[in-house]
């Protein structure tokens, strides 16, 4: 991926929806929800404080981690979709 995110800013790869529910029933495309778990991808450097310092983003690539369903821009590159939003739009990050 030739993407390289700028600032704080957080590049993740929604992990794919369930087909199935827990009870077994078919879901088709358009009727799952948005998966809120995501894998990063790309991260940039920090933000930059009004000093000059840099504050670093806190997730690394292939961190797991838990979005807003509507957070994040989306985009398309070489065929992926990725999300990328800001650190603060992060919610958690699975240990």
């Amino acid at each position: 991926m030739n993407l390289k995110p700028l600032d704080d800013r957080v590049v993740v790869q929604r992990r794919k929806a369930g087909e199935t529910t827990v009870g077994g029933i078919f879901l088709p495309e358009m009727s799952r929800e948005k998966p809120q778990r995501a894998k990063v991808v790309a991260v940039g450097p920090g933000r930059m404080l009004d000093s000059g310092e840099r504050v670093p983003v806190e997730v690394k690539v292939d961190d797991d981690v838990l979005v807003g369903k509507w957070d994040g821009t989306e985009v398309k590159v070489d065929g992926d979709e990725y999300l990328i939003l800001c650190e603060k739009d992060i919610l958690a990050r699975f240990v």
